[in-house]
Formats: C-alpha cells, structure tokens, sequence
C-alpha cells in the first residue's frame, strides 16, 4: 500500500504542477461570466469548446464547475447538464484508457508488480465509490480516475461509476448557472451526495469476474 501511495502521490504532482503555474492565471480568465463570455463568443461551437475544456482539464487547471454553469447559462440547466455529463465522462475515459494502456509499463518500473496487484484489488473493492466521489474534487478526479486504469478496474464498473459521479456535477451546475444562483455549502453536498447515492443503487448490478 506505501508503493501504490508513491504512484498516486507521484499523478497528484503531475496534475498539480499546472495548478501552480497556470492556475490563477486560467481562474481569472473563468471568473465571473467570464466563462459564459468566453463559450459565447464561439456561438454554435459553444458545447464543443467547453467538452474540450473538460477534457483538457486532465492536464490543464480549467474551473470546470464554471464552464458547467456558463453551460447553464447557454443551454438551459437540462441540455447544459447533459453537455457537462459528457465532457466530464470523457474526460474521466481518456485518462482510465491512457493510464491503463500506455502508463502501466512506467508504474510497474516505478513501483513494481506487487503495488500494481494491490491497486487492482483496492480498485476491485472500493474503486466504484472512489470514482463517482472524485468528480467533485479537483486534481483527484483526474488522479483517481488514471489510478483505475493503472490498477486494471473493470472497464464496465468504471463507465457506471463515472457516470453517477459525472451526471450529479454537469446538471447542479448547470442548473445553478442557468439560475444565477451563488455557489453554497449545500450545493457541495449535493454534489458529493448524490454521485454517492446513484453508485451504491446501482452498485448491485454487478457481479464479481468475469473480468473488463
């Protein structure tokens, strides 16, 4: 378990350097209706750029909460949800798919097989939960979810899991931008609720290997 701590904490340094450099900079191009201006200005492409800035969010620090509510704000809290689901599913995807067929070679050299063989059955257990909690949180939504593909979590498992964290987020922050309404405590609640509340209904639809 301290090996496969090392290669998490080795995805969170990757994921929070951009913070560091580029994180106030990108905030403030977001503050406000920033990013209700920015998704405007490219008129009928709007929800083609903002699923591309979810999905550069895997390497980038994008406000991705704001540009859910600028979709709000463009499309209606339903069809802005909808949008933001996607982008945050795609997002969640390309890095499972990166991690697991392209990072896994660096994380056995790192670490070795063992931390890699303890990953999987951390991420056979608990990774369902784990995956729709992380959507909320910044940098951990990226780290948990190449931390699914390093560990080999079934793919199907996964898919559902980032859905019910994913689809909670696009449509309270739409919903919430559509509205004009600030940001309180419960709509943190909410979003970390009801991905929690959609996995374990969900969760007992699946049974144990057959594998991905």
């Amino acid at each position: 378990m301290i090996k496969l701590a090392v290669i998490a904490g080795v995805l969170v340094l990757l994921v929070a350097v951009p913070f560091v450099v580029w994180g106030d900079l990108l905030e403030n191009m977001f503050a406000g209706d920033g990013a209700f201006r920015w998704l405007s200005g490219h008129g009928s492409f709007a929800w083609l750029v903002a699923i591309g800035l979810l999905i550069a969010d895997l390497a980038m620090p994008i406000p991705t909460t704001a540009v859910m509510a600028a979709l709000g704000m463009v499309y209606g809290p339903i069809v802005g949800g909808i949008i933001g689901a996607v982008g945050s599913v795609i997002s969640g995807l390309i890095g499972y798919v990166l991690c697991r067929q392209l990072g896994r070679p660096f994380a056995v050299w790192l670490n070795g097989q063992r931390a890699l063989d303890n990953g999987e059955r951390l991420f056979q257990r608990a990774g369902g939960w784990m995956v729709a909690l992380s959507r909320w949180l910044p940098v951990m939504s990226e780290v948990i979810a190449c931390m699914a593909g390093l560990s080999r979590m079934r793919f199907r498992v996964f898919a559902v899991a980032l859905v019910c964290g994913s689809a909670p987020l696009g449509f309270v922050f739409s919903t919430i931008g559509h509205l004009g309404v600030e940001r309180p405590f419960l709509t943190m609640a909410l979003s970390m609720a009801l991905p929690l509340a959609l996995w374990f209904s969900v969760r007992r639809l699946f049974t144990d290997p057959p594998g991905v």
